[in-house]
């Protein structure tokens, strides 16, 4: 009895000595990657300001640092617990990243067009979350993925035509859903193999 509590006693120690070293990890990969992203952006100022003596393009990269930065830092820092929170953020943060940059682009397609598309990948990749999440088996829950990106790809086509008169479907498109079905059957046929202990 004491031998299995003191071999208890050593697993939990050891899975905190991994955690506490992850975490260090972690940290590190964050702070050197922020500070990456800072000198990207100091440089795109100083170069912006030396050239035309004021901020003019760099504000473009420098607000695309900013917003990389601000769906990926959490990723990074929380390993894969921060997935979900970086997902949030994409979603909070994309509308006005797009807005900002039609502004800065002077180009009102970069919002009126980006938004509706951002807004129907960011639905389709919370399905894909909510997918992996109901269904335990991955290889299964990867060939749904797959197989709901078919009607996804339809709706931002028929939408693209009605907002900028692009054909519905073409070639491509067809030659698209071809290679995402033969993608999902053999999703499916390894989940099946695996289930019945046939691949490991």
């Amino acid at each position: 009895m004491e031998s299995y509590e003191k071999k208890a006693d050593e697993n939990l120690i050891a899975l905190k000595k991994k955690d506490k070293n992850n975490m260090t990890k972690h940290v590190i990969i964050s702070i050197l990657f922020s500070a990456t992203l800072l000198i990207g952006i100091m440089v795109c100022l100083i170069c912006d300001i030396a050239i035309s003596g004021n901020l003019t393009w760099s504000l473009i990269p420098v607000s695309s640092i900013v917003f990389a930065w601000i769906i990926s830092f959490p990723s990074i820092f929380l390993g894969k617990r921060g997935f979900t929170v970086s997902l949030i953020s994409l979603s909070v943060f994309i509308v006005p990243y797009l807005f900002l940059l039609g502004g800065l682009l002077k180009a009102k397609e970069v919002f009126s067009v980006g938004a509706v598309m951002a807004m129907v990948s960011i639905i389709f990749l919370w399905i894909i979350v909510a997918v992996f999440k109901c269904i335990e088996r991955k290889l299964a829950a990867l060939g749904t993925t797959f197989l709901s990106a078919i009607p996804l790809m339809i709706i931002v086509n028929v939408i693209l035509s009605k907002m900028i008169e692009e054909p519905v479907l073409d070639v491509w498109d067809v030659l698209s859903v071809f290679m995402l079905l033969i993608l999902a059957f053999v999703s499916f046929i390894c989940d099946y193999a695996k289930k019945k202990g046939l691949m490991k």
